[in-house]
């Protein structure tokens, strides 16, 4: 019977003491981050801001699970046309910090919103968001119609997903969501990125950079909190606000997206019947790096991207 007992209380916290032994980002993990790092309120933030000096500035957001560097092949694009670029990781993902607490709307827009003060960077921008981060990019622009340019939405939340019946047990039963999500996972996000490896990237070495997020203590439980927290508000009052303040917005999609459906697309027509939409139609969920060229072609086309001509 006790060791009955001792097997099911050993089941019930392993997961939880597997999270408590992966390695902390720290100094030693850093030692190979390009770029630098902003000491906010919540934790240091690692960020790249790249390109010249005098440039228009655009700023990516990336998504749930795949930190900044999932913008590295259109941020060279946009480098090219001129633009500075910045880059940075969410709280729990890539080199930055690993806070606890809610990650809902108003804790990534607060984020951004440091990084910005903290860089001094106070000029309008360009405002781009994939996947999780079309939610993001949406919720600081409806907060800060002013400093936003125009707002281009690759693949993004805020109209609904499909992340599977994981993350609807997890958002719908608290403790034992949180066993399920730290038991399989992991598992999901290995078999996930595995198969991808039938996708031609224009990122670098992609599935190893993603896997290498499970080695770090924090990336679980972040990835759980978005889920419970961002990607279960729908941004509806924001789009509406974005049109009012006649933001304009750019959304490209993909045809054969299985976890943001292109059929969304109508939900933002309805949200702001000004946003210009694309679907590419052979293009999944990786669209910014399996379909970079069709993106950027689309970008250029549509936001005017002239190269700049050297003196």
């Amino acid at each position: 019977m006790i060791c009955g007992i001792f097997l099911l209380v050993l089941l019930l916290l392993a997961p939880f003491l597997k999270e408590w032994r992966r390695l902390p980002m720290d100094a030693r993990a850093r030692a190979d981050a390009p770029g630098r790092f902003a000491p906010l309120s919540r934790g240091a933030t690692h960020y790249q801001l790249l390109g010249p000096s005098g440039g228009p500035l655009a700023i990516c957001v990336h998504g749930l699970s795949t930190p900044s560097f999932v913008f590295e092949a259109l941020a060279a694009f946009l480098i090219g046309r001129g633009y500075r670029v910045l880059l940075y990781d969410h709280y729990g993902r890539g080199y930055s910090d690993r806070p606890k607490g809610r990650q809902d709307a108003r804790f990534f827009a607060s984020h951004l919103t440091e990084l910005l003060d903290h860089l001094d960077l106070n000029e309008r921008f360009d405002l781009y968001g994939y996947s999780m981060g079309g939610s993001i990019a949406a919720a600081y622009a409806a907060q800060n119609p002013s400093s936003v340019k125009q707002l281009i939405l690759l693949a993004p939340a805020g109209m609904g997903h499909k992340l599977g019946n994981l993350f609807g047990w997890a958002s719908r039963f608290w403790g034992l969501g949180d066993w399920l999500v730290h038991a399989r996972y992991p598992r999901l996000h290995l078999a996930g990125t595995e198969a991808e490896r039938a996708i031609s990237s224009s990122v670098s070495f992609l599935i190893e950079r993603q896997q290498k997020e499970l080695q770090y203590r924090g990336f679980i439980p972040a990835i759980l909190s978005s889920t419970r927290g961002i990607l279960a508000q729908k941004m509806a009052a924001e789009h509406s606000a974005i049109q009012r303040h006649g933001i304009r917005v750019l959304a490209i999609w993909g045809g054969q997206d299985h976890v943001i459906p292109v059929a969304l697309k109508e939900c933002l027509q309805g949200w702001n019947p000004q946003a210009r939409q694309f679907v590419i139609s052979d293009a999944g969920h990786a669209l910014p790096y399996s379909h970079t060229e069709q993106v950027t072609a689309l970008l250029e086309a549509e936001l005017q991207l002239i190269p700049r001509v050297s003196p």
